[in-house]
């Protein structure tokens, strides 16, 4: 009898969670090793990847510091960066309580099995209006991020890791993005260091995908950040 009585407690146990529970588990882990990160100054290889402009590799200094200051600073020429792109804005969600969480079942990210969960932020005043997440369950990192924003469109991001995969840290970011979101060719589609815009682009190249990669080779983790950086 007492056999029996362990066994039920124990399937109660195993299968009395729902998936809610499960993936607010997940998550909780998910931002721990988020949390370790306080600041990192990194540094890498930005290439870009739009139709109608040709910009060549560039060495790139990213910083960060919590909750949600993010720069990229390149010396010279162009860094063209989507406005409300590359901030690592699942970042500074996670890194809080507002949002609601909406289990969403399975998916695959590159022959990853992810778990699939969507944030819909409580904010009403946010830019952020949903983000589904792609989270391998056995490493607890996030493979993939597609936010949807009310100023700058649908953008989608996919992250591979490496040496520094214990921080949550990707050794390689893929941003992808609708051009067209950006309001092309009026000058507030991108972010230029020099100031400078392109020019004579071409009819129709609004509707063109555009990407972002950012190929990082090394890491400053908890070693300080200054204000100055982002300002």
């Amino acid at each position: 009898m007492a056999t029996r009585l362990i066994f039920f407690l124990l399937t109660f146990v195993a299968f009395g969670r729902s998936p809610a529970q499960d993936i607010n588990i997940l998550l909780s882990h998910v931002r721990a090793r988020m949390d370790k990160v306080k600041d990192y100054q990194a540094t890498g290889n930005l290439r870009t990847d739009v139709s109608f402009l040709k910009i060549p590799i560039s060495r790139v200094n990213v910083f960060y510091k919590q909750p949600d200051q993010f720069r990229i600073k390149k010396e010279g020429g162009i860094s063209l960066l989507p406005k409300g792109g590359v901030s690592f804005n699942m970042r500074s969600l996670l890194m809080t309580d507002h949002y609601t969480v909406i289990p969403s079942g399975d998916g695959h990210v590159g022959g990853h099995a992810t778990k699939v969960v969507k944030l819909l932020p409580t904010n009403e005043d946010a830019d952020i209006v949903l983000t589904t997440l792609y989270i391998d369950e056995q490493s607890e990192l996030i493979l993939r991020a597609t936010t949807t924003t009310k100023e700058h469109g649908t953008y989608d991001m996919q992250m591979e890791y490496g040496k520094y995969q214990n921080w949550g840290l990707p050794d390689k970011v893929i941003f992808t993005f609708h051009t067209k979101d950006y309001k092309l060719p009026k000058g507030i589609t991108f972010e230029y260091e020099s100031g400078q815009e392109p020019k004579n682009i071409p009819a129709g190249s609004g509707n063109k995908m555009g990407k972002v990669e950012i190929t990082y080779d090394n890491y400053l983790i908890n070693k300080g950040v200054p204000e100055s950086v982002f300002q």
